[in-house]
């Protein structure tokens, strides 16, 4: 069963790529009595091994993503408010008057732009783009700003977190849920040895994984991620990707991937013989840490498996909790046929 608490403590904490300590810290907490070995590497790569009841003949990694979409501070004006840059992909229309957090204390502030009403004509109607956007704090001026943000500083979105009738609306989902997929396997039983990475900086090209596959060394490896479900009004069947209450998400392709053929379908007949519910990706689109596994040292056969995820990339996405479900009870069954076959 997914531990919801647990859920939620992860994707309420801060991680922008390259500054996932927070999140580094509540899962060194939870893994640490129960894997065999702990590493940490320069990046800052979590790589745990916990000992199952058997030697495995194939090396398997499990691997997600610690870090999240968000900002950096890369300017303080003389009235005190923030110039900043995007840390990942974040389309434009999700930043304009959203709510964030600056810096480690967490500063309250508001991304703001010019009011509609002294707008430009050609500017009417068009998403700014976060060059032209800045964040209010509150602060009365540069000085008075500097007493509590600094240049460099890390900013997430101010989410809600909500957990409703099956439903989990927060930040960060993509990837915290993956890392809670990794940790319940942790601390459950397994029947083979193996390995468990978080990543670090997956958002800004894949960074964290390269290193950590490198130093893993795995025959295998499974990736756990949130997918772009956009099974919204509007998107035609083919462009949907996949669905929110469809099950587990598996790939066959995107931009960075093409995953092992026999896995995908091993995947997919696990769901039939296990009452699984599992779905594949209708687009060839996006991409994960899988790009970089993959391509490791002499080649890693790869999978990834997905929650599907309305919303990614934004202040607040969505997902099912029977999905999620679907998500670890698939991963634990293709874990032991990965490593056999």
């Amino acid at each position: 069963m997914i531990d919801r608490k647990l859920l939620k403590k992860l994707c309420t904490a801060g991680g922008i790529s390259g500054d996932e300590g927070e999140v580094r810290k509540i899962i060194l907490e939870e893994i640490n009595e129960s894997a065999d070995k702990i590493t940490v590497d320069n990046l800052g790569n979590i790589i745990a091994f916990k000992k199952g009841k058997k030697r495995p003949p194939k090396k398997l990694m499990l691997s997600a993503h610690m870090d999240e979409v968000g900002f950096i501070v890369t300017d303080i004006l003389p009235d005190g408010s923030l110039k900043f840059d995007c840390v990942g992909g974040i389309n434009d229309s999700a930043v304009f008057a959203k709510q964030v957090f600056v810096g480690k204390n967490k500063i309250p502030g508001v991304v703001c732009c010019k009011p509609v009403h002294v707008l430009k004509a050609d500017e009417k109607g068009k998403n700014p783009p976060p060059e032209a956007l800045t964040i209010d704090i509150g602060a009365l001026n540069k000085d008075n700003a500097m007493e509590y943000v600094s240049y460099g500083d890390s900013i997430i979105f101010d989410s809600i977190y909500e957990d409703k009738d099956g439903r989990i609306i927060s930040k960060a989902i993509d990837d915290r849920f993956g890392c809670l997929v990794l940790i319940e396997m942790i601390i459950s039983e397994l029947p083979y040895d193996m390995t468990f990475v978080f990543c670090v900086q997956e958002e800004v090209g894949l960074r964290g994984s390269a290193a950590a596959a490198f130093t893993a060394a795995p025959d295998c490896a499974i990736v756990i991620e949130a997918t772009t479900a956009a099974d919204v009004p509007g998107s035609d069947n083919e462009k949907k990707v996949c669905c929110v209450g469809g099950g587990a998400v598996v790939s066959f392709m995107d931009r960075s991937t093409i995953y092992d053929k026999e896995y995908y379908r091993l995947a997919m007949n696990i769901g039939k013989e296990k009452n699984i519910p599992v779905q594949t990706k209708t687009m060839i689109a996006g991409g994960n840490d899988s790009g970089a596994i993959h391509k490791s040292r002499g080649g890693v056969r790869t999978i990834a498996v997905s929650v599907p995820c309305r919303y990614l990339h934004a202040n607040a996405s969505l997902i099912s909790l029977n999905d999620a479900e679907a998500v670890l009870s698939l991963v634990k069954e293709l874990s032991v046929i990965c490593i056999e076959s």
